[in-house]
């Protein structure tokens, strides 16, 4: 009996250890498990197509330069909370409750209020939810790029 505990439980380490190795920011204690766009293609594809997004997870984009950043919602069919992160991964500011678009080039743009490099897109309402504001700093697990520049 004892061996069948143990075959039991080493057949679950490789699953717990996966879920304890997928990428994370947090913001205010509240910890978000993250999916990374960090090249174009990927940036550009970001959360489209997608009915859904889990509880406390989210996408984070890493971009080449620290510049005035804008998304838009083209074919995006979830609502979603923007945030635009500084080189030094404080909260520049956040677009939230973004409602989907699936109107092509007539979806508006959604602009960060300064210069950023990271932006990330949680669930619409987390920004209040959570009570995210401005100057808040995001920390992230070590296996996220903190830059695509070399």
């Amino acid at each position: 009996m004892r061996l069948i505990a143990v075959f039991l439980l080493v057949l679950t380490l490789p699953g717990c250890s996966e879920l304890q190795s997928r990428p994370w920011v947090e913001i205010r204690g509240q910890r978000f498990t993250v999916e990374v766009a960090d090249s174009n293609e990927e940036r550009s594809r970001g959360l489209m197509f997608r009915d859904s997004l889990e509880k406390d997870t989210g996408m984070l984009f890493v971009h080449d330069n620290e510049e005035p950043q804008a998304y838009w919602m083209k074919n995006t069919h979830i609502p979603l909370d923007i945030l635009y992160f500084s080189k030094d991964r404080k909260l520049v500011s956040a677009q939230e409750r973004v409602p989907p678009c699936s109107a092509g080039d007539r979806c508006p743009p959604y602009a960060s209020d300064g210069a950023a490099l990271y932006v990330l897109e949680l669930n619409a309402g987390s920004v209040e939810l959570f009570k995210i504001q401005p100057g808040d700093e995001m920390k992230v697990s070590s296996d996220i790029p903190l830059s695509t520049t070399p």
